[in-house]
């Protein structure tokens, strides 16, 4: 338990200067960023639309020729 307690400690201490190493977006990196991914989203999110309506579509036929 101790040896926990003293692992996590020197782990709270290392967060800051890797905190300070860290860089930031500015305003418009983030923005550019933001519409990279909600395009991708939108584009991955009409691809899955469109597999889903061939699927079916080829689910249906199966199931009509079939007879059930």
């Amino acid at each position: 338990m101790l040896e926990r307690l003293s692992r996590f400690r020197e782990f709270l201490g290392t967060v800051p200067p890797e905190m300070k190493k860290v860089t930031w977006p500015d305003w418009d990196q983030l923005r550019n960023a933001t519409g990279v991914i909600i395009i991708f989203v939108l584009i991955v999110a009409g691809i899955i639309g469109l597999m889903d309506l061939v699927f079916r579509e080829l689910v249906d036929v199966i199931i009509s020729t079939l007879g059930a």
